[in-house]
């Protein structure tokens, strides 16, 4: 069997890149010996353009015998739960997703795990957003008017808490609520709907670069963010890492060269925002403005310090799937992760203690 039909069997989980390859030196050769594996697929973002311009990926996967990397735009993963079915057929092998989505992929039955979660996430991370020349200036100002946007994502989780909160709860498929509901999946998609009026309000990551030209265009307005104290922020917010649960025990070494190539150039993108913005502006085809916003905004994802310990991480699913449960999210209620399923999701030999963790 060729190596790519082989990498068929072994990728495959959501929205990032790393569709494998692979061969172990001296030193690292694993008890029984496996194929060996030439090529590793990452794809487009901010700070892989980086670490590849830089030197940081190639250096680290070089250690294990790949060379061949190649940045691919993922294009579909605009498109909420296409980079999943990617990944479920062996398009990708590691997948960066917000905890919630990620745990939802999970309950949808694909063989993943995590290898990489964010600490606790911020109010500015996901903001309620209506039109700047809106009469709506609080989220309960949304009473009897329609919010938009991805039901799979931070733009159901973060809105949700925060409506909740403010006595106008969202619509969900088995409980009516105070803000109609409308499922966008597309997040260009949802912009225009809001632009037109279509939807009264949204929420998203302002730090992505659709997201950022409209922010930075002064079209939106903030009317409400999550609570410090809240369920998003500080579970259901977090940003993980997780590939396909046969590719990591099969390569584990794979995945921490990821890893550290991740800590690398997060570490010099910090130090060098400019030249970084310079970088991604032109790899991205995006404005400097827009690709140096990226890296500065507290609205940023990509740049987020990593949780080392294990047992958090698990408690941070624990905590935000007994949320949205609680709260009417009927995809959870009809299939959610038991204590024991979170335990293995959660890989903590990548973690701090682990044999592959980055944190020791």
């Amino acid at each position: 069997m060729r190596i790519r039909s082989k990498l068929l069997g072994l990728a495959g989980a959501l929205a990032f890149t790393v569709a494998g390859a692979l061969t172990f030196q001296a030193g690292t050769q694993p008890a029984q010996a496996k194929e060996t594996l030439d090529f590793i697929n990452l794809p487009k973002a901010a700070w892989t353009v980086v670490g590849l311009k830089k030197g940081f990926i190639q250096e680290e996967f070089a250690k294990i015998g790949i060379k061949d990397i190649n940045l691919i735009n993922p294009g579909t993963a605009e498109l909420s739960g296409a980079e999943a079915a990617l990944l479920d057929r062996g398009g990708l092998a590691i997948a960066q997703r917000m905890m919630y989505p990620a745990t939802v992929h999970k309950a949808n039955g694909i063989d993943a795990v995590i290898v990489w979660q964010s600490t606790a996430s911020d109010k500015f991370r996901t903001p309620v957003l209506a039109k700047a020349d809106a009469a709506i200036n609080t989220v309960a100002d949304l009473k009897d008017k329609k919010f938009g946007g991805s039901r799979v994502g931070c733009g159901w989780t973060s809105p949700t808490e925060i409506l909740q909160k403010a006595g106008v709860p969202l619509d969900t498929r088995i409980r009516k609520g105070a803000v109609r509901y409308e499922t966008i999946t597309n997040s260009a998609a949802t912009s225009a709907a809001l632009l037109s009026g279509a939807i009264d309000a949204t929420a998203t990551h302002i730090a992505l670069p659709a997201s950022a030209a409209l922010w930075l265009s002064g079209e939106v307005k903030v009317i409400g963010r999550s609570p410090d104290d809240g369920v998003y922020v500080n579970s259901a917010g977090r940003v993980s890492y997780f590939a396909m649960k046969p590719f990591v025990e099969a390569y584990p070494e794979a995945i921490q060269a990821f890893l550290v190539a991740h800590e690398r150039t997060k570490a010099w993108i910090q130090e060098h925002v400019d030249e970084s913005a310079d970088i991604i502006a032109e790899e991205l085809r995006v404005p400097v403005n827009i690709a140096k916003f990226q890296i500065t905004d507290p609205s940023s994802f990509e740049f987020m310090h990593g949780e080392e310990s294990a047992d958090n991480a698990r408690e941070a699913i624990r905590k935000f799937q007994k949320f949205y449960i609680d709260a009417g999210d009927e995809i959870l209620a009809e299939r959610h992760l038991s204590d024991e399923t979170i335990n293995q999701f959660v890989d903590a030999r990548f973690f701090k203690g682990g044999q592959y963790s980055v944190y020791n």
